[in-house]
């Protein structure tokens, strides 16, 4: 059985340039880092959670909510192919039972905070904006948006955003859990505007206080679709002393 099924839709993407030293040590194990034109990436990722089912069952008041998560872009090669994937920082919902199943089953970085979004569509544009609470104050993604949606092209950097279809969660030094995440190719919306109000040393750590002050190399807004994530998997690696003892 799938772990779970919802409809992601409207999801905002904020993708920032780092140095991928800083990501180094929450990379799991098996695991490298992705990166596209020699860049790599985090991205602070707003959307909503659509008619979700975990295990097969609808949760009541767990079904519709929003969804706010800090993620890296990684790969792992397999039976010399390639899975490209994600690393979550951190997952922020406003929902304590999303939080527990997740943290609890998958061992992933959910945090329960009050949240809330707003959708404004008007004769040319659409406006998105997502919300959280930190220590009493407001955290901001809003954006701008034309009305049209259209393709995401091939080979472009949207597309790299888009299309990772694994995550990856670090265990420890040796372990990683893996699953899949199955949806349909994306379409996107041209940003007009967009800003950013957010604590990111409160929210995500002093690690990624750098992007307190940095612009995100690209922002865009994808339309989303139904998800599944299924086939939980563990990984277990050798380090190089304990694979050289065994040669």
């Amino acid at each position: 059985m799938n772990f779970l099924k919802a409809e992601w839709k409207n999801l905002a993407l904020f993708n920032y340039e780092v140095n991928r030293e800083v990501l180094e040590k929450y990379v799991p194990a098996g695991t490298e880092i992705d990166l596209w034109n020699n860049k790599c990436y985090v991205s602070l990722v707003g959307f909503m959670f659509k008619n979700t089912k975990v295990l097969g069952l609808k949760v009541p008041f767990h079904i519709n909510f929003e969804e706010v998560n800090l993620r890296f872009y990684v790969k792992r090669l397999e039976n010399e192919e390639w899975k490209r994937g994600v690393v979550f920082i951190k997952e922020i919902v406003p929902k304590k039972a999303i939080t527990f199943i997740a943290n609890t089953l998958y061992q992933e970085h959910y945090e329960t905070q009050e949240m809330r979004h707003e959708v404004v569509e008007n004769v040319e544009t659409k406006t998105f904006i997502y919300q959280w609470k930190n220590d009493k104050n407001w955290n901001t993604i809003h954006l701008e948006t034309r009305k049209y949606f259209k393709e995401i092209e091939v080979d472009s950097e949207a597309e790299f955003i888009t299309e990772h279809y694994f995550g990856y969660t670090k265990i420890n030094e040796k372990t990683s859990f893996e699953y899949e995440v199955t949806h349909p190719r994306w379409e996107q919306l041209d940003v007009l505007k967009h800003h950013v109000d957010i604590d990111f040393e409160n929210t995500y750590g002093i690690d990624f206080r750098l992007l307190q002050t940095q612009k995100p190399t690209s922002v865009f807004l994808a339309k989303g679709s139904k998800i599944t994530v299924k086939n939980k998997r563990k990984l277990e690696f050798l380090n190089v002393l304990e694979h050289e003892m065994l040669i």
